[in-house]
């Protein structure tokens, strides 16, 4: 593109010194407004001019200048033209002289394009053919799309963002402009595009719809037996645990198929085909058969059954009375120290005044946990000088699991403590809880004392006048029907091996 004189000078950088071949140190090119033409006598007197245009040039030596100028010169010369106005038109400026134009003309100046990295400086006479081949000089696009395009964009522009250039969609191979290009991209039907549905898989535009029906592993389908709703995916696996879907019975039989959570129902009420043991199998009964033939099984081995049930009846029993004797084992106090609760204490005392000999004995006890066996035995209305006035109670020694290893005879001190319920007393029993004990230290030569048989003393030794009657009803030891009574063995002597 071939620009105008006043498309290339609208825009001018010049260097600080304009011409070397000058004095001058500062020249201003200006264009004059347009003005009403001078009367005569001013157009007489001034300058000649064409087309109201000036070139005025300050120097230090111009005598056009100088403060000595007469008035009337100044009078009579052209106004004076507004500062730093561009140049429109070089060719139509009068100089003043040749000298200036040439001055002018060969002033060292920047291309217009500088600012955009152009880095061409020279005379002002050659800016314009500079601008012919400036790279950053915008030049017409040849697609004529109405784009001005500096040269260095061109081809950019001519491939990528012309309107009007002409493309080939990598996709159908279908030649669009640019902008139909643009409108095409993103519904181009031969575009390989990923599935919506998230399946992972690449598919045609054009043929995503039939896809999303027919193949994508993410698409829903409804189980036909239970109308739940799964992707393709994961309908075998869930056809694999379906409730609701038929399966055939296990054992064959001629009745199915049944839905997949009615057949542990069918298996263990109904199926004929089924082996199943018999019911006496606990008992020791080994029959295993269908289930048609278990009931002649059961009719024809009665007698075996009722056998069989008398024998697992006796195996039973000993097992309680295994479990019940670890219970018992578990219960034992191993302490050295008895804490005897005495619950209904009105019934048990109105029923030893009926019965002759009534003797409550409590729960054995050990001295320590390889000690000696012990227990504590208690006469509610008396025994011997106490009957029918006193409390007795009295300790036993039992045969125990490790007497072979203890000293013999027994010689712990025991000590029979029955505590007041309700009050504090200074007495040191059960903590200051008031009450009334007897102590008695074993004699060696008593054979209550020496190592038991089998069959224990039917009496212990103890204290047949324990506790009145009298000082029972006067002093709170019975409350809410309940008597606590202790049973301590000296426990500097609990270590008996």
């Amino acid at each position: 593109m071939v620009r105008s004189l006043s498309q290339w000078t609208k825009t001018l950088s010049f260097p600080a010194r304009i011409s070397p071949n000058r004095n001058s140190k500062d020249c201003n090119v200006n264009v004059l407004p347009i003005t009403p033409p001078p009367p005569p006598s001013v157009v007489a007197s001034a300058t000649p001019s064409r087309n109201n245009k000036s070139i005025s040039c300050t120097t230090s030596s111009s005598s056009t200048m100088s403060s000595s100028s007469s008035p009337s010169s100044s009078s009579s010369s052209s106004p004076t033209p507004p500062p730093n106005v561009p140049i429109t038109e070089i060719s139509q400026i009068i100089y003043p002289d040749p000298e200036s134009e040439k001055a002018i003309m060969g002033s060292l100046v920047f291309c217009i394009h500088h600012k955009q990295g152009c880095k061409w400086s020279d005379e002002l006479r050659k800016l314009k053919a500079h601008l012919n081949t400036c790279k950053h000089d915008a030049i017409q696009c040849p697609n004529k799309c109405g784009s001005q395009i500096p040269r260095v964009m061109m081809t950019d522009h001519l491939a990528f963002t012309c309107i009007l250039r002409r493309a080939i969609c990598e996709f159908c191979n279908v030649e669009f402009t640019g902008l139909g290009l643009e409108e095409h991209a993103g519904t181009c039907t031969a575009e390989p595009i990923y599935c919506e549905s998230k399946c992972g898989t690449r598919v045609l535009r054009g043929r995503m719809s039939i896809h999303r029906a027919k193949d994508c592993a993410k698409r829903l389908r409804r189980c036909p037996h239970c109308s739940r709703e799964f992707s393709a995916d994961t309908m075998a696996a869930h056809g694999a645990t379906c409730p609701r879907s038929p399966v055939p019975c296990p054992q064959r039989c001629d009745v199915g198929p049944f839905a997949r959570a009615d057949l542990e129902a069918h298996l263990r009420d109904e199926c004929k085909a089924l082996t199943v043991p018999c019911t006496f199998k606990e008992a020791g009964c080994r029959f295993k058969g269908p289930r048609h033939l278990l009931e002649a099984h059961l009719e024809a081995n009665t007698s075996a059954h009722l056998s069989l049930m008398v024998a697992l009846s006796g195996r039973q029993g000993q097992q309680i009375n295994m479990l019940k004797s670890a219970m018992a084992k578990l219960s034992i106090n191993y302490t050295g120290t008895l804490l005897w609760k005495i619950s209904d204490w009105s019934v048990k005392m109105q029923e030893a005044r009926t019965k002759d000999g009534l003797e409550l004995v409590s729960p054995p006890f050990y001295t320590s946990q390889y000690g000696y066996k012990l227990q504590a035995s208690m006469f509610l209305n008396g025994n011997g000088p106490g009957e029918g006035t006193h409390v007795s109670v009295y300790i036993k020694v039992l045969p125990g699991e490790y007497d072979a290893l203890l000293k013999w005879p027994f010689s712990h001190s025991v000590t029979f403590t029955l505590f007041e319920q309700g009050t504090l007393g200074s007495g040191g029993c059960g903590g200051g809880q008031g009450g009334v004990a007897e102590s008695f230290v074993p004699d060696p030569t008593w054979e209550n004392f020496q190592r038991p048989s089998t069959e224990p003393d039917a009496l212990g030794f103890g204290f047949p006048r324990f506790v009145s009657h009298e000082l029972l009803g006067r002093r709170p030891f019975v409350r809410d029907d309940t008597v606590f009574l202790r049973v301590k063995v000296d426990p500097s002597k609990i270590v008996a091996v």
